[in-house]
């Protein structure tokens, strides 16, 4: 009996070996742990679907694995619930959404037809480019989001040029007919092949591949840059009072097992200002060219761990007290560091903050951590001269920085965001502080 990978969640459909929990002969139950998996950015047990004797192993830690590959062979025979397991394991027994129980999903054919020679993508209508959405049904409109299909490029055929459902029919037929024609035909610009450098000719050297964590980064990160328009706001506060505060209230909190932090006092500014712009907790829904406002916070946390950047967040910001943000801070943050947190737990965030003060950063400038708008930077405190009233006093001034999408916030918001956040910090009531 073959245990295969099961699918690991929406949009996730591989990962790499980090730890093997079993050898040959051992006796395994149904849902013991057999090997730990790396995904995205979270680390995540998988158990056995059925119980018995292990024969064979097919794979080996640092492996990369997809859904449906066999991880190992069952000697002897497992309970009938196993069975049903095994037969929900093999993606290549799975019916396909709608089908009827036995039916297998029938495997899509080349077209017997040849494409015609212009294949080329309408452009989008004179409407659509000066900002009017197409005509069509909030049915059509839904289909064509949950496609992912623009719909400014969709010829519409009915009374006025609405777009009614033979029109997507058409446009996706186009779209796999463009898909099947070889790539010089509709003339698809490839990626340059990367150079293959011998850098041992210049002297010794160690190769180490990319972790499915590092890939999953860089992937991201190069995403968000080539598509983004950033804009970099910087800014100064003056947290003498907020530390001070912070001196006379650490010691309640780490009774209360809570370590009161400036991230825990950063989560309550961000919020304030979050909510006086709610553009800032917004997402942009490219297939559809629509504003998505979240009438929530969850705000996600940079967290610097040994295999690379990972962004917990940490829901209802606005539902919590600072005491259960701190709690909840260093929860995550210890999960982070370990690779024990929950994939679901790095998803869902409407913005994010990344605090860089901790390891000796001062100003940088965040990569906005796409799909959200922006991310709010802090680096280290510093103790200034600043001018009070007619005299120079020392204060202690942090950083802070915003980086976001310029297509959809302007500059002007993002500076009155800053200083949102600004004056929040230098201005904490001090009974939000209260256990």
């Amino acid at each position: 009996m073959d245990v295969r990978l099961p699918k690991l969640g929406e949009g996730a459909d591989s990962g790499s070996v980090v730890t093997l929990f079993v050898k040959v002969g051992d006796q395994i139950a149904k849902g013991q742990t057999i090997l730990e998996l790396e995904n995205e950015k979270a680390v995540a047990p998988i158990p056995s679907p059925h119980s018995g004797v292990i024969a064979s192993i097919r794979v080996k830690e640092g492996d990369k694995v997809t859904v449906g590959q066999v991880l190992l062979t069952l000697a002897g025979e497992g309970s009938e619930g196993d069975e049903k397991s095994a037969a929900t394991l093999d993606p290549s027994q799975t019916p396909t959404p709608g089908a009827k129980a036995g039916q297998l999903p029938a495997i899509a054919a080349k077209p017997a037809h040849t494409p015609p020679d212009n294949l080329e993508l309408p452009e989008p209508t004179e409407a659509t480019k000066a900002g009017f959405l197409p005509a069509a049904s909030p049915t059509i409109r839904k289909l064509a989001r949950d496609l992912g299909i623009d719909l400014s490029r969709v010829k519409g055929s009915e009374r006025g040029g609405r777009i009614g459902l033979p029109d997507l029919k058409v446009y996706i037929q186009r779209l796999q007919e463009i898909a099947v024609r070889p790539r010089e035909a509709v003339k698809v610009p490839e990626k340059p092949a990367a150079e293959a450098i011998d850098f041992s000719k210049w002297g010794p050297i160690v190769k180490k591949p990319l972790s499915s964590l590092r890939q999953t980064i860089s992937r991201r990160m190069l995403e968000s840059w080539t598509t983004i328009p950033h804009v970099t706001q910087f800014d100064e506060a003056d947290i003498t009072a907020l530390m001070e505060l912070r001196k006379r209230h650490q010691e309640a909190y780490e009774q209360k097992g809570a370590r009161l932090t400036l991230t825990s006092f950063a989560l309550k500014a961000a919020l304030a200002a979050l909510k006086k712009f709610p553009i800032v907790n917004a997402s942009l829904d490219e297939a559809a060219q629509e504003l998505v406002f979240k009438n929530y916070y969850h705000i996600g946390l940079a967290v610097d761990t040994e295999a690379g950047l990972i962004v917990p967040v940490i829901r209802d910001v606005d539902k919590k007290t600072v005491l259960e943000l701190s709690r909840e801070l260093s929860d995550l943050a210890e999960k982070a560091r370990s690779r024990k947190i929950a994939l679901e737990d790095l998803k869902g965030g409407s913005f994010t903050i990344s605090n860089q003060g901790g390891i000796g950063g001062a100003h940088f400038t965040p990569i906005v951590n796409k799909p959200q708008l922006a991310i709010l930077g802090l680096g280290r405190s510093a103790l200034k001269p600043m001018i009070k009233g007619n005299a120079v006093e020392p204060r202690l001034m942090l950083p802070v920085c915003l980086s976001y999408d310029h297509r959809v916030i302007d500059g002007g918001t993002a500076v009155r965001f800053v200083v949102e956040v600004v004056q929040a910090l230098e201005n904490f009531r001090e009974e939000e502080v209260q256990t």
